[in-house]
């Protein structure tokens, strides 16, 4: 017999809602970070300005290490809507939702390896 949405746990419905709250922040995080790393290159110019040094050509490698932060950021906030609308339309179908690896956090991880390593190519190609 299945449980209503009423009778469930409602620990389990909480602690969804405390992991879908982590992962809204690591998206924000993404992102603001992406920006940081956007516009990096244009704070390294300014600096530059005030002094006499040359500066140095752009690159543009920080705007789109920065803009594939932000586009990850956003896509992490697009699935763990699903994830979670998903969630609770099993909840109140008065199913047990299906214990699994969080995809969402192993694909970000192997997504932000990729981008570590492009950076790291990066910095060791122009040293």
């Amino acid at each position: 017999m299945k449980k209503s949405f009423k009778e469930a746990d409602p620990r389990i419905f909480w602690a969804k809602e405390r992991t879908f709250l982590a992962w809204i922040r690591t998206g924000l995080a993404l992102m603001g970070f992406g920006f940081v790393v956007a516009r990096f290159n244009l704070f390294l110019r300014m600096i530059q300005a005030r002094t006499d040094a040359p500066m140095p050509p752009p690159t543009g490698w920080s705007m789109w290490f920065g803009t594939l932060l932000v586009l990850l950021g956003v896509l992490v906030q697009f699935l763990v809507v699903v994830d979670y609308v998903r969630f609770v339309s099993v909840l109140k179908r008065g199913e047990t939702p299906e214990i699994k690896p969080s995809y969402l956090g192993i694909g970000i991880a192997l997504g932000l390896c990729l981008v570590g390593l492009l950076m790291a190519v990066y910095l060791v190609a122009n040293h």
